[in-house]
């Protein structure tokens, strides 16, 4: 019987989903923060629940060779697997999306899928800070400590700069209740917007003093959502525009600060590139879950499809409709929940795409889904065991999976995109 407090040594035998690793003891499964397969390391167990313990390395006792330095604080948001080496990341990444196909999605791979990689540092497009005690920056794992953004690497230098400039500001109002702040920027970071989220009703003049920051192009406010209006402007744009180019061809795409679009500068066109190969030209196409329309404007603009966009955040959905426009009608956009779009009869599309939350397909989406009988499905995923879940289910309902591929958008991270490719049997 394992106990807190208890200290182990340990053989690390895998990665588990979530960015720790499996070792056993006693029989018992011990999930263990900070190792890399393979290694022995001594290890305190920090919690038990049911039927599984977790621990911390104390100590490594026979290191990986792909062990390495980090360089700042692995324990701060984002940078759970800092101390391996990239290489090494991508494998580890493209075991945990085989192992949730085989034993979630109980599916025969013929091989671990290919994890395409990304440049480490600066790669981040979004990110959601926090604001404590006068600092803006990520919480410590398993804490409400901020800790130094710039330190993870994970943003650009200069978005760095302009998050200084910006606690200065509010530091010289005492912060105005700010507590979350969200910065969103474009590919080549020549448009910047900042997001303010306040505890309480915004003190909107006070802050309307910040202005627009050198390096800064937009700056919104808002009280928690739910206690007053969703997003005031206080200086300049609340967008930003992304001029994708792919094919001798560029996508353009308005989105929101607070509009979710995927956060990789580096990757974010090979990804869509993907998506797009998938979809024939002249094709029917419907999109569920399509935010600002990026793989359906990429669909109609490049492929020449006729696509049905369909998006329930207001948002999201707004940045749909303008995106729309440059795609001469052949998208049509659909400010509404998957479900009830589902919920009616459409004629069948040739190729289906999705691109749902974390949490993957509601039981009334994917049935709905399936009853669109699409020859083709292009399921789009940030977790891999709501995507084998909701593999298992497309593949007993006459679908077979034709291809695997994995995205590394947040290096140093758990995270990994995956897509992937079914067909329809009958």
């Amino acid at each position: 019987m394992l106990n807190p407090g208890q200290t182990l040594t340990l053989t690390v035998e895998k990665p588990a989903a979530g960015g720790r690793m499996i070792a056993r003891a006693d029989g018992q499964v011990v999930l263990v923060a900070g190792a890399i397969p393979g290694e022995a390391v001594t290890a305190r167990i920090e919690r038990v629940g049911r039927g599984v313990a977790y621990a911390n390395v104390v100590s490594v006792d026979a290191p990986s060779s792909d062990r390495r330095a980090p360089g700042f604080d692995p324990l701060c948001g984002g940078c759970l697997y800092a101390h391996i080496t990239y290489e090494r990341q991508l494998q580890v990444k493209s075991l945990v999306i085989e192992d949730a196909l085989t034993r979630i999605g109980r599916l025969t791979l013929p091989a671990a899928p290919r994890v395409y990689g990304s440049p480490e540092s600066g790669y981040r497009m979004r990110a959601r800070l926090h604001v404590r005690d006068g600092r803006i920056g990520f919480f410590r794992e398993g804490t409400h400590e901020v800790c130094s953004a710039r330190g993870t690497q994970q943003l650009r230098e200069d978005t760095c700069d302009v998050l200084d400039l910006l606690g200065a500001g509010l530091r010289s109002l005492a912060m105005a209740g700010v507590r979350e702040l969200e910065v969103s920027e474009n590919i080549d970071a020549a448009q910047r917007a900042v997001h303010l989220e306040t505890e309480g009703p915004p003190a909107q003049r006070a802050l309307s003093g910040l202005g627009l920051l050198d390096g800064l192009t937009g700056l919104t406010v808002s009280a928690p959502r739910g206690r007053g209006p969703r997003c005031t402007v206080l200086a300049g744009d609340a967008h930003v525009t992304d001029v994708i180019r792919l094919e001798g061809q560029e996508v353009r795409l308005r989105r929101h600060v607070l509009a979710f679009f995927q956060g990789n500068r580096y990757l974010l066109p090979q990804l869509l590139g993907h998506v797009v190969d998938a979809v024939p030209r002249g094709s029917r196409v419907v999109d569920l879950y399509a935010g600002t329309g990026l793989f359906s404007v990429a669909a109609a603009v490049l492929r020449d499809a006729q696509v049905l966009a369909v998006e329930g955040d207001r948002s999201g959905a707004e940045d749909l409709a303008a995106n729309a426009e440059q795609a001469s009608g052949r998208v049509k956009p659909m400010h509404e929940p998957v479900e009830s779009f589902v919920g009616r009869t459409h004629n069948a599309p040739h190729v289906l795409i999705v691109d749902p939350p974390r949490t993957g397909m509601s039981n009334e989406a994917l049935q709905g889904a399936i009853g669109l009988k699409a020859p083709v499905v292009v399921y789009v995923s940030c977790d891999v065991a709501t995507l084998a879940r909701d593999a298992r289910r497309l593949t007993d309902a006459g679908y077979a999976l034709d291809t695997l591929v994995g995205f590394d958008l947040f290096p140093n991270t758990p995270h990994v995109e995956t897509i992937a490719t079914f067909r329809r049997q009958n």
